[in-house]
């Protein structure tokens, strides 16, 4: 079972600080320290977006971003954070990079005005098959005969400050944080050891570490906030231990049957999950944010057990 990694720690778990502390100026020297590290460039954040401005309906997908922000460039960046098993999580990253696309291109705009987007996705489960921590992924234009990459024009590149075609394209992050063995090898790799056991390495270097330092130690929560951290993450826990046993019991057997009536199950025990923690107080929004629901769904599964009206 994954534990989420803000239980029993001194600092405050990534994905709650994405939510709730990183969202003012003063807090993006974080954000551009991690997104620095990674991107392997230097990145200025310039502003934090709702992605719900343009949404129709409060259970459009686009809603669970966890966190948009725009660099100095103009330049796109998803955020995301997810801790249950999504076996479409592909094609989740692949829909958030196209909305974005469209959503931030006004009608009669030439296409030269659509944006940059890079698409960071820190999971806690495994997807796909691979034993490494950190997957990046870039469209490349490859010749089929001499093998040579398709490059923009000398007036291209001065116009979009890129050298290949495949860089105008969306890149996509995906860090497969349970697969770090939490040895510590370079800057990005203790900012991989925060987002695992959200501590601090003994000795680091990395961009953003020392704001984590000072802004995200749990102690210094005051007592009612702290609680309401301490309330999700152990309703995290819970709702893992639930969902992972119906998946493990679908693979156990071996077979696409076993797998269809695992996944089922697994739905009734998110069921059981969200109608408990109601029963316990928790709002709709922290139950949508503890098991990657939309509000939208929270409430239907409320309303059909007669809870909500």
């Amino acid at each position: 079972m994954v534990k989420h990694p803000g239980f029993g720690r001194t600092y405050i778990s990534f994905d709650w600080a994405l939510k709730r502390l990183l969202r003012n100026k003063a807090s993006f020297v974080i954000l551009e320290g991690f997104l620095s590290e990674l991107l392997k460039q230097d990145i200025l954040v310039k502003n934090l977006l709702e992605s719900e401005a343009n949404a129709e309906a409060e259970d459009d997908k686009i809603n669970r971003l966890d966190l948009l922000c725009e660099n100095h460039r103009k330049e796109l960046i998803i955020i995301e954070v997810q801790y249950h098993f999504e076996m479409d999580y592909f094609q989740r990253m692949l829909f958030g990079t196209a909305v974005l696309l469209t959503q931030y291109i006004q009608r009669g705009q030439p296409y030269s005005r659509i944006r940059k987007v890079y698409s960071v996705n820190i999971l806690y489960f495994d997807l796909g098959q691979g034993t490494d921590y950190i997957y990046h992924g870039r469209l490349h234009f490859t010749g089929m005969h001499g093998g040579d990459q398709l490059r923009l024009s000398k007036t291209q590149q001065q116009k979009f400050g890129r050298e290949e075609a495949g860089e105008l394209y969306p890149e996509y992050y995906i860090l497969k944080i349970n697969n770090f063995d939490q040895v510590a090898s370079n800057t990005l790799d203790e900012w991989i050891y925060y987002l695992k056991t959200s501590e601090l390495p003994a000795v680091y270097h990395a961009k953003g570490l020392a704001e984590v330092e000072k802004q995200l130690k749990i102690n210094a929560m005051s007592p009612d906030v702290k609680a309401k951290y301490m309330k999700l993450v152990e309703g995290l826990n819970v709702s893992e231990s639930m969902i992972e046993s119906a998946y493990e019991e679908g693979e156990f057997n071996g077979i696409e049957k076993g797998i269809e009536k695992g996944l089922e199950k697994s739905r009734e025990y998110q069921e059981r999950t969200v109608i408990n923690a109601f029963q316990k107080d928790l709002s709709v929004e922290l139950i949508s944010t503890i098991l990657s629901l939309s509000p939208a769904e929270v409430k239907a599964i409320l309303r059909k057990q007669g809870l909500l009206v």
